[in-house]
């Protein structure tokens, strides 16, 4: 009897270490396939989130471009050049102020006259531009520009060790029908595709930008690949002859967006590409290539705590076994009820996942569906109407005052429909953490004279009755800071133009100061306060603790976009933004601290 009942006891131990063996086999191959679906949500998730980006940019910079063809189009439709006068002063003063509006983006700008001979040009100080009187008719541009009489976009070659491209249009006259001349443009690539992306490291998300024979333009990857072909000896052995990646480029070449996953030896990555359209026609090509690593980057520390959380639950399982072999008997039932309960509820937690996920997944996609569409939409019109308009300007007819009257409406509220359009943009580009800074250093008390400066015309315009001042109050004469100029200042007008618009009557005071960062929670560094003060109605006490989230906005109007892209951009600076009702008089205060240069 003895003997049987340690037979029975041996069986039954050796039953429970089967179980429990088979239990934990079972647990480890759930929670691999747990994980499998996490990461291959988030990157399907990555891959329509990518797809949308990388549709962005390529709108983004083909409207960039959109926006030098209207430049080049109205100086060749300008009085003076559509008289055949290139060479006079009044066609150089008038080159000129296109090339310094828009010499952030074009390197040089040059007129040439129709035997192709240059008669003025334009270009950085220190470079080397073109030489006045020079013939440029050897050019494959220019003699295409003289033989199609339309606008030509140039494959990249080398100039001055960095790789450029070229757009020239040509001046007819309106009249004859007959060639004048050339205007051209010259743009350095790295550069320009760096406005819209990584185009330096590796390590992380970059861009990779094409001509139309495949010539890499910037390339993330390495620079030793900017000028080569995609489809050359060298290239080829840099990718090792990737299949995947082969097709993706080559059917981007034809014009056809793309997306693929792929590793050829550096890591796996996710890559999606799109064209560029400009006048309505591929012209250059845009891939956004992201290593995988930094896509699963932030659900693998969540995955390794699930896994402490794991193996310390097996080892309480472990303690528990060895009391239960003791009492084995009595706690079979208990142990059963136990195994049905934690393998319902994660049945129960994986199905709750999946449709959270899927929700997640549907909202993001019309959320970036919706924002891409809306924002190309809004840009499309833009262009043509300030152009016309800037055209219209120029042309000397009866009753030019009223004509100046309407093209003002026109070109203020197409630009109020541009910053409308940008602001959306920057919002993609925030929820994307794709925003970027080009940080510089520069007087921030300069900047605030000129936005201030700005601002008054705003006002005058905004406010035609009311009595506003705007005062500058500066404790010390320059605050020198490093930081995204544009961006700063892109701050301080919103700030202003909130101000005035909620001020009827009075004086709207903004005044800067360096501060210690104690208080405000800002760790005691060095930094440098901005307030900007108004005499409006103050904030309601219902908007204030939303006050700076998306489409927050009061009975005024506005998108209420401002104030959450100004604190996106104050945050990626390091700072910190906010906002208080005046206690002693009307009205309510904005203040932002940025570091100081160290």
């Amino acid at each position: 009897m003895d003997l049987l009942s340690k037979r029975i006891k041996e069986i039954g131990v050796i039953s429970i270490i089967l179980i429990v063996a088979f239990s934990l086999g079972l647990l480890f191959y759930i929670q691999s396939i747990t994980e499998h679906d996490i990461k291959s949500n988030l990157l399907s998730q990555q891959k329509q989130r990518q797809i949308g980006s990388t549709l962005d940019i390529s709108l983004h910079a083909g409207s960039d471009l959109n926006l030098v063809v209207g430049m080049l189009d109205g100086l060749a439709n300008s009085l003076y050049l559509q008289q055949g006068d290139l060479s006079s002063d009044k066609s150089s003063k008038l080159v000129g102020q296109r090339y310094t509006e828009f010499s952030k983006v074009i390197d040089r700008l040059f007129l040439l006259d129709k035997n192709n001979i240059v008669k003025h040009s334009f270009s950085p100080a220190g470079s080397e531009g073109a030489i006045l009187g020079a013939d440029y008719s050897l050019r494959d541009w220019i003699m295409k520009t003289r033989t199609t009489l339309k606008p030509v976009f140039s494959d990249g070659f080398e100039r001055e060790g960095m790789y450029t491209i070229f757009i020239s249009y040509p001046i007819i006259s309106r009249d004859t029908g007959h060639f004048l001349g050339i205007i051209a443009t010259s743009i350095p690539t790295v550069p320009f595709f760096a406005h819209y992306g990584n185009v330096e490291h590796i390590d992380r998300q970059f861009l990779v930008a094409y001509d139309s024979n495949g010539t890499m333009l910037a390339n993330g990857a390495s620079p030793t690949l900017v000028g080569q072909n995609f489809f050359g000896s060298y290239t080829q052995r840099f990718i090792n002859h990737n299949f995947i990646l082969n097709n993706l480029t080559h059917a981007l070449l034809e014009g056809n967006p793309g997306v693929g996953i792929y590793d050829y030896g550096r890591g796996e990555r996710l890559t999606t590409g799109s064209p560029i359209f400009v006048n309505g026609k591929p012209t250059y090509f845009v891939q956004v290539v992201t290593p995988t690593t930094q896509i699963y980057s932030d659900v693998n520390g969540l995955l390794s705590i699930e896994d402490v959380k794991m193996f310390t639950l097996l080892g309480s399982t472990f303690a528990a076994i060895s009391v239960l072999i003791i009492l084995l008997f009595k706690w079979t039932g208990i142990l059963n009820t136990e195994v049905k309960r934690r393998t319902k509820e994660l049945d129960i937690s994986n199905s709750q996942l999946a449709l959270a996920n899927e929700k997640l997944k549907i909202r993001d996609k019309m959320q970036e569906e919706f924002i891409n569409i809306a924002a190309h939409e809004l840009r499309t019109p833009i262009q043509p109407i300030i152009g016309l308009s800037e055209v219209l300007r120029y042309r000397k007819t009866e009753g030019q005052l009223q004509q100046d009257k309407i093209l003002d409406v026109i070109i203020r509220n197409a630009k109020r429909l541009r910053n409308l359009s940008e602001d959306i943009l920057d919002v993609t580009r925030i929820e994307s953490n794709s925003l970027l800074l080009n940080k510089e250093k520069f007087d921030l008390n300069q900047l605030i004279l000129n936005a201030i400066a700005d601002s008054r015309n705003y006002s005058t315009t905004k406010n035609k009755d009311n009595d506003i001042k705007i005062e500058p109050v500066f404790n010390g004469k320059d605050i020198h800071i490093e930081a995204d100029k544009n961006r700063i200042n892109q701050v301080i007008s919103n700030l202003l133009a909130n101000a005035i618009k909620f001020t009827k009557q009075g004086t709207i005071t903004i005044l800067t100061e360096t501060k210690e960062g104690n208080g405000a929670g800002l760790d005691g560094r060095k930094g440098v306060i901005v307030a900007v003060r108004d005499c409006g109605s103050g904030i309601d006490l219902g908007i204030l603790p939303k006050l700076f989230t998306k489409f927050t906005s009061s009975s005024e109007g506005g998108t209420g976009l401002g104030l959450f892209i100004s604190k996106s951009i104050i945050e990626a600076h390091g700072g910190r933004i906010w906002a208080n009702n005046n206690e002693n008089d009307n009205g309510a205060t904005f203040t932002f601290w940025l570091p100081m240069i160290r």
